[in-house]
């Protein structure tokens, strides 16, 4: 037929990380597994009768916008809403209340814009209608259907007429086209694609829930998080209420948002002011504290960062860091014992952000140098906050958006403030003037 081409063709292909060979190996090449590549059958079809075109401008079709969630949270990591026909990759690790989460969105898209299925493959839906129960699910159109093949899936979303469907989870379901259980490269690769396929066809969004590995990363192959749309990660402490939900990638707005949560026996609950509440406990005359303005996406977020340094007898003192670069502060440490002399060599450092945050920006580096060398001395630095990213040579550069810092910490009363854009350029004159050394 004109415009149609079909071919059939073997090729072998690798069971641990799904690479695709035209000829026969004993082992993978790329990934270096032993097990030997197996034969699979590649059907191309390539067809432009059934392909519709349409131009970039809106002038002649109608582009539907974003579809808000009802949780501002939740709509700020997106960007305001989920896209009709997006992809949508949340990643945490168990335990952590990624569930939970979804079924509170799947109640208020269902609420609001249409019915939701959440395709349940790890639990009976009797377990999930406890969950709902329980965070005070209301909506009669939130359905739950234990499903495990992705086919039945996307029958049952266009059978419930779907506005959204929730996959609990990408590493449980399976497809018969793919090779291999349910989990392996091959088949949470391809179950991904054909929901995938289904999104963007039909305009439906597709949340994919995907467990995690001892490294963090979502489990399968790599190209899972390249094939969606947006990929979210929900984290926190486990033993800590707080939870964070970052956007690692999203095409359809900022990659570097997060919205923050509070785990309750009702569920996950917005927590509108971070700053405020991540301060809260805070003992303002105790050493070793300072108040980091950090920033995440837009939205500042002021957050403690304590140290705590002692003595020790070992040969190789001890350095504990936890929500911080561990590299980073280590190179903090030198520059404070040569641009400072602070004896830090026969001491043990601990360094940590409070309330299960993780900091990455160089920025944190002022108030952690700041922290340490309180807690040396043990002088409490009261409401100071500060920033700044410290160079090798001791000089201390300008950090980005210091009007939006200095903002959110005027507003939770604090300070004062030490940083580049208060004259604070050197970092024995900034430890001198927090009282810490003698200029």
């Amino acid at each position: 037929m004109k415009g149609n081409a079909r071919s059939e063709k073997p090729t072998y292909l690798c069971q641990q990380c799904g690479y695709r060979s035209s000829k026969w190996m004993g082992f993978c090449p790329q990934c270096r597994s032993a097990e030997a590549l197996a034969q699979t059958t590649t059907v191309s079809t390539a067809s432009i009768e059934d392909i519709s075109v349409v131009p970039a401008t809106a002038r002649h079709t109608t582009v539907r916008d974003r579809n808000p969630t009802g949780i501002v949270e939740i709509d700020r990591v997106l960007g305001g809403g989920i896209v009709p026909g997006a992809a949508i990759l949340v990643g945490g690790e168990p335990g952590i209340g990624k569930s939970t989460l979804l079924l509170q969105v799947a109640d208020r898209i269902a609420s609001t814009v249409g019915p939701v299925l959440v395709a349940t493959a790890e639990e009976s839906a009797h377990q999930v209608q406890m969950r709902a129960r329980r965070i005070g699910v209301a909506s009669d159109d939130v359905l739950i259907a234990p499903v495990h093949d992705v086919d039945a899936i996307v029958g049952l979303a266009d059978q419930c007429q779907a506005a959204v469907v929730v996959v609990d989870s990408i590493q449980t379901v399976s497809t018969v086209e793919a090779s291999g259980s349910a989990g392996g490269v091959s088949q949470v690769r391809d179950s991904a694609a054909r929901l995938i396929s289904f999104a963007k066809k039909s305009g439906t969004p597709v949340v994919l829930v995907g467990h995690v590995t001892k490294d963090g990363s979502i489990a399968g192959p790599r190209t899972l998080e390249h094939m969606v749309d947006v990929v979210l990660y929900l984290e926190g402490e486990a033993d800590a209420g707080l939870r964070f939900l970052r956007s690692i990638k999203n095409r359809y707005g900022s990659a570097n948002e997060v919205g923050v949560f509070e785990m309750t026996a009702e569920g996950l609950a917005q927590v509108s002011d971070p700053s405020g509440l991540l301060v809260a406990q805070r003992d303002e005359t105790s050493s070793g504290s300072v108040l980091f303005p950090a920033i995440e996406g837009k939205r500042p977020m002021v957050v403690e960062i304590q140290a705590l340094v002692v003595e020790t007898g070992a040969s190789v003192p001890r350095r504990s860091v936890n929500g911080l670069p561990p590299a980073r502060v280590h190179q903090i440490l030198g520059v404070l014992s040569r641009h400072a002399g602070l004896p830090l060599a026969t001491k043990e450092v601990y360094v940590a952000v409070m309330g299960g945050v993780k900091i990455t920006e160089p920025a944190a580096d002022l108030p952690v140098a700041l922290a340490v060398a309180s807690a040396l001395n043990g002088f409490p630095l009261g409401r100071i906050a500060a920033w700044g990213e410290l160079g090798l040579t001791g000089d201390i550069r300008p950090a980005s958006r210091p009007a939006v810092r200095k903002g959110e910490i005027e507003r939770i009363s604090a300070g004062p403030i030490i940083s580049p854009e208060t004259g604070h350029r050197n970092l024995a004159k900034a430890l001198a003037e927090a009282g810490l050394t003698r200029d």
